[in-house]
């Protein structure tokens, strides 16, 4: 008699093995569904949770205490306009983000395509704006990357059905929870709030800490601008994160537990109040992790950017970037099984990548192709939103007494309000793609049993592409 495969407390029962076309489950897959119980019960890696909220306040102490003198002196005024300009860019962020989502969703395999694309290219005119620019040693090694980007997208093209189908998998789960999308719009809202905060609380701390020479040069402290940054990341990793973890475990419902499923189901509501609750814990953990390496990241770019030890600065921007990257692809793998089963950051990232070891689908996981389609529509939205930024400091009489790069400022906000807001609501599908690929290796057979139409196409893509990869 086989245990039940449990989705944070939805047990359904795993009948007598059926022939499945050929395709045989079982063996580790249901060794590693059925053992999946957490080592505490109650709230996990509570203490990030508190640092997390400790980082809330900060800003928010930060912007009322600097922001206010910020705003009211005359030599600081162009601060108020990139305030104010944050929510107009957020709410147009936000409309773009869903046309953008739907364009994903009706056309998966265009947009894996187009993604990959758009990494070559972007590899190759990252290449060439560094010899030109005179940085040899940054082109050298971006012109090996480009050679690895080449080999990458011609050993993975054949693998687009591949992604298509996974994709198409997490959009029938995400149309048949609806109310996930209501959950990342939440977040979105969260998300053009604190982009606002935020802005408040870097105008009045560049305004109260900046020495200017007589020149008018400013030097900036790079320790403030440290903290600024690992607050911002941080909380935009949170953000995202949620909605990672909320559709996770949405899906991981849907996909065992079909009756569960509707646009504000049970399945919808309690992956949202365990996400923000109970797990909330394990997500600021990878998350502030995250966030360390990308402040770091920012810094050692804005030192490059002034002169300030700039080889030094261009190796460990290269360095904290592969270091952040790899932390990024292992907590989006973590936060499956912080989503479905509870665990806390720690367990959940050990049993993911040994469920994957033991099924030998390492090579699997590799082939994260959808990243790259959100990616570009993102950075694309994020070049809309970036226009509009220049227009609307064209049309504001405030821009007019602002210095020269008023127009690259207000262009800058718009690009990270729409990059960031965009990728909150499109990590929708994107972690679809990435339960649904964990479900698979984990049960199959309810999958089946639950969804045959789905199921079979999945198989037969699989076996096409990764013959013998199920068991």
């Amino acid at each position: 008699m086989s245990k039940p495969v449990v989705v944070q407390g939805t047990a359904v029962p795993v009948s007598a093995p059926q022939d499945n076309g050929g395709v045989s489950y079982g063996g580790a897959a249901e060794v590693a569904a059925t053992n999946h119980v957490p080592s505490k019960t109650g709230c996990k890696d509570p203490i990030f949770a508190i640092l997390f909220y400790v980082n809330i306040v900060a800003i928010v102490v930060v912007a009322g205490y600097y922001g206010k003198d910020a705003f009211n002196a005359d030599s600081a005024s162009s601060y108020a306009v990139f305030a104010y300009a944050s929510i107009f860019f957020g709410l147009i962020s936000f409309v773009a983000a869903g046309f953008g989502l739907i364009l994903l969703l009706q056309f998966p395999a265009f947009m894996i395509k187009s993604g990959l694309l758009f990494s070559v290219v972007m590899s190759l005119a990252w290449t060439i704006m560094a010899f030109v620019s005179g940085e040899f040693f940054l082109g050298a090694l971006s012109a090996v990357f480009f050679l690895i980007t080449l080999c990458y997208v011609k050993a993975v093209w054949s693998r687009i059905p591949f992604a298509a189908v996974n994709m198409l998998t997490a959009g029938t789960a995400v149309k048949a929870n609806l109310g996930v999308t209501i959950v990342a719009m939440f977040f979105t809202l969260l998300e053009v709030g604190w982009l606002t905060l935020w802005s408040v609380a870097v105008a009045g701390t560049f305004y109260e800490t900046s020495e200017c020479n007589a020149n008018g040069v400013c030097t900036q402290n790079y320790g403030y601008l440290f903290l600024l940054f690992l607050s911002l990341f941080f909380t935009q990793q949170v953000l995202q994160s949620c909605v990672h973890v909320t559709v996770a475990g949405t899906v991981a419902t849907w996909w065992v537990a079909p009756n569960e499923s509707g646009c504000c189901s049970k399945g919808v509501c309690n992956s949202f109040i365990r996400t923000i609750t109970t797990s909330f814990g394990s997500i600021c953990f990878g998350s502030l992790l995250v966030a360390i390496l990308q402040a770091l990241r920012s810094v050692a770019s804005a030192a490059r950017s002034n002169g300030d030890f700039a080889f030094l600065a261009c190796i460990a921007e290269c360095i904290i970037g592969c270091l952040a990257s790899l932390l990024e692809y292992f907590n989006k793998w973590a936060y499956i099984y912080v989503g479905v089963y509870g665990y806390s950051y720690l367990e959940a990232g050990k049993g993911v990548m040994q469920l994957f070891a033991d099924r030998g689908w390492d090579a699997i996981v590799a082939d994260d192709l959808v990243g790259g389609a959100i990616f570009l529509v993102c950075v694309i939205i994020g070049l809309i939103i970036g226009a509009f930024g220049i227009t609307y400091a064209k049309a504001s009489p405030e821009f007019n007494d602002l210095a020269q790069d008023s127009l690259w400022g207000a262009f800058f906000i718009g690009f990270i309000a729409g990059l960031f807001i965009c990728s909150i609501l499109l990590s929708t599908v994107a972690s679809g793609v990435n339960t649904v690929i964990v479900m698979f290796a984990d049960a199959p057979q309810e999958f089946q049993e639950n969804h045959p139409e789905l199921s079979q196409k999945m198989r037969e893509t699989w076996q096409q592409f990764y013959p013998g990869s199920v068991q």
